[in-house]
């Protein structure tokens, strides 16, 4: 309710804020200074010349309540510095090269990997995202690829496995809004999966590149060959920067079970609790005690990583706060129902598969907000399908997609920065280089969808 009534008062006001991180981060490359500057004018537009108080608020109330996230995000950082720097990260890489022998195999196998860790888009960033990059580095693939294909079976994947936490939720979302009669919320997600076109081809497209069946263009081209012709993984500021510090140069592999072991408690006990957060807490915990008892790490030494990890996810933390702020911002400018709105009354059956899915995507990309997009998207978007007589499930599986696209494009999403945070990145050298082979299977999504929309008019 507070949503609707903010867009009685903001209305296209309201989409200034993205507006302007957008460009931003277009002109400046930076992701962490378009978003803050996105805060201070989603603030001026509300509070206008008390602006600053009200930004305060809203950050100090961002902070207590995603005191879950900067854990999180901490203990990940913690988790990658140990299977790395203890050797485990190389002793796992031996073990793929037996099966990764080539290059287009260790790219493969890094899409396979991405597909079997299907229960969290997290899980699956770092997880796959540490676990292939000696291969990776081995048979001089770019960072960027890796980011691209890690982060393209994330959300993608996860909304086409009903067991996810993605499906899970949504099918939650989808059985209170309680248009679809004795159809339980998760029967209808599970009716809805077919209908997820542009999951589907976001993860079909992939191994596509890989073969060379579609070929690579734009900057990620120009990636790939600055990596086979001069061996850099990183883009060349980071060279020129010094951020790449070779940390394992002087690392010896260790057992692979070293890393195989933590990564099963992880997804083992995540599953079970339903909480990452505890999950990579006794990851880093059964990490610690197998290589303490091989003599691989001290109690001294684990500690500093535990420090060392929440330093190299400080930037990785503002960012997913400033972006988590903006969505507030957004919220009580009343943004997501505003479009929504303006859209609905240019809907037609024919057309509604496609619209729905270009506006939710363009939310999603836009607030960085997926899970938030879908819970304000399905209360609307399903009674508008039942009125026009279109397959809800058809509804459902756009408004699931689009979001999916968000999470795969968003360059400032929690999904986007955690996958650049395994992969060693920053968020814009992920934009400058997926986004144009993002835009392939977004064109055949929105195609996909127009012909879908049609033909079941």
């Amino acid at each position: 309710m507070e949503a609707l009534d903010a867009m009685e008062t903001y209305g296209v006001i309201s989409l200034i804020p993205v507006a302007v991180v957008i460009v931003t981060a277009i002109i400046t490359k930076r992701a962490l200074e378009s978003l803050v500057l996105g805060t201070f004018v989603g603030a001026i537009l509300i509070a206008k010349s008390a602006w600053w108080g009200t930004w305060f608020d809203y950050t100090l109330t961002e902070i207590g309540d995603s005191a879950y996230y900067i854990i999180m995000f901490g203990m990940f950082g913690a988790m990658i510095r140990i299977l790395q720097y203890s050797g485990s990260a190389l002793g796992f890489a031996d073990i793929g090269a037996r099966l990764a022998n080539s290059r287009k195999k260790t790219m493969l196998f890094t899409w396979v990997l991405g597909i079997i860790i299907f229960v969290e888009d997290y899980l699956n960033a770092l997880g796959v995202g540490v676990a292939m990059q000696t291969l990776t580095d081995k048979w001089k693939i770019s960072r960027e690829y890796l980011a691209f294909i890690v982060n393209s079976t994330g959300a993608a994947v996860c909304i086409l496995v009903p067991f996810s936490s993605w499906g899970i939720l949504y099918a939650s979302q989808i059985e209170e809004v309680g248009v679809l009669g004795e159809v339980s919320g998760f029967n209808a997600y599970v009716n809805s999966i077919p209908f997820m076109l542009y999951a589907w081809i976001a993860v079909i497209v992939v191994p596509l590149f890989i073969l060379g069946v579609v070929p690579l263009y734009g900057p990620m081209k120009k990636a790939e060959e600055r990596v086979l012709g001069t061996g850099r993984v990183f883009p060349d500021y980071h060279y020129e920067e010094e951020i790449v510090d070779g940390m394992q140069d002087d690392t010896k592999p260790s057992n692979a079970l070293n890393f195989i072991v933590p990564m099963i408690v992880l997804i083992g006990i995540t599953i079970y609790t339903a909480d990452i957060v505890f999950g990579v807490i006794i990851s880093v915990v059964a990490a610690f005690i197998m290589l303490f008892f091989q003599k691989l790490m001290s109690l001294g030494q684990f500690c500093d990583h535990i420090v060392g990890g929440f330093k190299d996810m400080l930037y990785v933390t503002m960012l997913v706060l400033a972006a988590f702020v903006l969505q507030d911002f957004n919220d009580a400018l009343g943004l997501t129902p505003f479009v929504i709105d303006s859209v609905a009354p240019i809907l037609s059956p024919a057309l509604f598969p496609a619209v729905t899915f270009i506006v939710i995507a363009g939310l999603a990309f836009a607030t960085g907000s997926f899970w938030g997009v879908a819970a304000i998207s399905f209360p609307i978007i399903l009674p508008l399908a039942i009125a026009l007589n279109v397959n809800p499930y058809m509804a459902i599986g756009a408004v699931a997609a689009a979001t999916a696209f968000g999470s795969h494009a968003c360059f400032y999403s929690d999904a986007v920065t955690v996958t650049c945070a395994a992969t060693g990145l920053k968020n814009m050298d992920y934009a400058r280089t997926a986004l144009p082979l993002i835009g392939l299977p977004l064109v055949l999504g929105v195609l996909a969808y127009l012909v879908l929309g049609i033909v079941m008019a």
